[in-house]
């Protein structure tokens, strides 16, 4: 099975959407880079369509400098959501995408059929902090975004699955442009994201591998306690690449939304 490549105009914006699988349709929201791919999606076609965005100025799809904030990246999804013509689709978020899907199931919960969030940033609690990327240097950056640092390794330079270094390094920079801009507001959350959390009208999932070293797993405490109908899964001795570190995260993600 192979990926179909979908590109909209959505407000003048050049997105790019990865697709695959058939079945009830799964809208996957990326982290903070694109690093890993997304070829952890192919463990869900069996069973789902899944349709795979590039953020506004990440991967394949084009800038958005008007960006500033995560709200206009909120508004951006669902008129996404509206030009794919999904019926209440599935909602799932990695990281900056679980912050985003949130976002998105707090204002218009109503669109979407069940929501995962895979170990989401966005509460900033100071009893739960972990480790900010870019604070590490790089050679050590594989150990903090798997348990197993081989497993993330494959993706950054001299690894198998990473593009040639030139490559790597300009994806990476026009990336953190993008992120800077969603950052504008209020860094990587929002002050009263865990305010607006009971709005989730949603069954949810919130996965979380035990070793995660960037969005600690003791959070899923904090979200559970504040979204109604949240469940939470905790993968032992898996990091913050959950779903390339272990498929069967993947496993139990198409479990919960089958």
């Amino acid at each position: 099975m192979t990926f179909e490549t979908l590109r909209l105009d959505i407000d003048g914006v050049d997105t790019v959407i990865k697709a695959i699988g058939q079945g009830p349709a799964v809208l996957a929201l990326h982290g903070a880079a694109t690093i890993e791919g997304h070829e952890w999606a192919r463990g869900l076609a069996n069973r789902f369509r899944v349709y795979l965005p590039f953020h506004p100025g990440f991967g394949e799809s084009g800038p958005a400098p008007h960006v500033c904030g995560m709200q206009d990246l909120t508004v951006h999804n669902l008129r996404l959501v509206a030009a794919l013509g999904l019926d209440r689709p599935h909602l799932v978020g990695h990281s900056m995408g679980g912050w985003m899907a949130a976002e998105m199931a707090v204002v218009a919960g109503e669109r979407f059929a069940r929501l995962v969030l895979n170990a989401p940033a966005g509460l900033n609690h100071p009893d739960h902090r972990g480790a900010d990327p870019r604070s590490v240097i790089p050679q050590d950056l594989p150990q903090y975004f798997a348990h197993r640092a081989e497993i993330a390794a494959q993706y950054f330079p001299g690894g198998a699955l990473a593009p040639p270094l030139e490559r790597f390094v300009a994806a990476r920079e026009r990336e953190g442009r993008a992120l800077g801009h969603i950052m504008k507001a209020h860094g990587m959350g929002h002050p009263n994201l865990r305010r607006w959390l009971s709005r989730i009208p949603n069954e949810t999932l919130l996965l979380w591998g035990d070793k995660d070293r960037i969005a600690l797993a003791s959070q899923a405490e904090l979200w559970a306690k504040e979204i109604p109908n949240a469940r939470i899964h905790i993968v032992p001795d898996v990091g913050h690449f959950a779903m390339q570190e272990d498929p069967n995260c993947v496993t139990a993600i198409g479990d919960f939304l089958g």
